[in-house]
């Protein structure tokens, strides 16, 4: 039996040691914490508080200059988290034994706003040193694009550390592309921990951003081999189409994702695949291929909040996938290069 000092002495030492474990444990890095791959939106709080508001004032910048430009931050993001996780390996330039992503298929001619992110972290860094993955300025600015597009915000959780390397074949083969089948897509989605809500939802991201059109000239002239149009697309949008994207040439004119409101994060995407007027393959599959899916595409299409809604669940999850963190990685002082 224990005496009632022995008691009370035994359940201090238990609540010390409760106390002490949780507390996060220090590591030699800059952001001074390791959080055992848990992501906040807090973390820079002391480190860097003024890191949101530049990200968000540089971006802000941008996006008055070119609208485009909200589109192509949002898809860096996606880009790279396909690729070994939200890393900010997709900024890396080729150097030495590294073969830039920049290169592949999906990114050679679709990846764009690199300088917005320099002019980002050039100013973040004199801000705070050392201090801000680029990585979390990825997340950060996709946010804030998606935002001042006039779509949903949502709290980004951060303490990302960016990698040393990138993965020319990660990008070529794990980012989904437009010409997929809905079954290769949707694997591409659940081999990074995300499922069919998530595919549909971020899919919504097309209804702001262009394609080009050698990305959707199949579906014009010949979608399965036999020299006819894709039986899903409307006839009259394949016919404007055609006007600007010809069997042959024309392979760099830029085509509206969402032909109504081009620039404006709304649920017009998904009341266009509803009419047989989704751009790309990947889009209009949506609607024809998995009944779960069609099912998404409808209910979003009706109620622009619950779109609004999930999207931002699915950009947090989806900036989620296999973070570096702790002493993992490093805080790059240059996104275009290791350290």
């Amino acid at each position: 039996m224990f005496s009632s000092y022995s008691l009370s002495f035994s359940f201090t030492i238990i609540s010390v040691l409760l106390t002490f474990l949780a507390l996060p444990f220090c590591s030699s890095s800059k952001n001074t914490y390791d959080y055992g791959g848990y992501l906040y939106p807090q973390f820079y709080e002391h480190s860097c508080p003024k890191a949101p508001e530049i990200v968000n004032s540089i971006v802000a910048k941008a996006v008055a200059k070119e609208a485009r430009m909200a589109a192509s931050l949002l898809r860096l993001h996606f880009h790279d988290c396909f690729v070994k996780g939200c890393d900010a390996s997709i900024l890396l330039d080729s150097s030495g034994s590294i073969v830039s992503e920049k290169r592949s298929n999906p990114n050679r001619n679709s990846a764009r706003g690199f300088e917005v992110i320099d002019e980002i972290k050039s100013a973040i860094e004199k801000e705070c040193p050392h201090t801000v993955s680029c990585a979390d300025i990825l997340a950060l600015a996709a946010r804030d694009s998606t935002v001042l597009a006039g779509g949903p915000s949502w709290d980004v959780p951060l303490g990302r550390r960016d990698s040393r390397g990138g993965s020319l074949s990660g990008s070529n083969n794990n980012i989904p592309a437009p010409n997929n089948t809905f079954q290769t897509i949707l694997t591409k989605f659940k081999l990074k921990g995300l499922n069919v809500v998530d595919m549909v939802a971020l899919s919504g991201s097309h209804t702001i951003g262009n394609a080009r059109c050698t990305s959707f000239r199949q579906r014009l002239y010949n979608q399965t081999g036999n020299g006819q149009p894709d039986y899903s697309l409307h006839q009259g949008f394949a016919a404007s189409l055609r006007t600007r994207c010809p069997k042959s040439g024309g392979d760099q004119n830029l085509f509206s994702l969402d032909a109504i409101t081009p620039q404006k994060f709304d649920n017009l995407y998904f009341k266009n695949i509803l009419a047989y007027k989704g751009l790309l393959s990947s889009d209009q599959i949506l609607l024809t291929k998995s009944e779960a899916s069609m099912e998404l595409v409808k209910q979003y299409a009706e109620n622009n909040g619950l779109f609004f809604e999930q999207f931002a669940k699915s950009m947090v999850k989806m900036g989620n996938i296999t973070p570096l963190t702790g002493s993992r990685g490093e805080i790059r002082t240059n996104c275009r290069s290791v350290n």
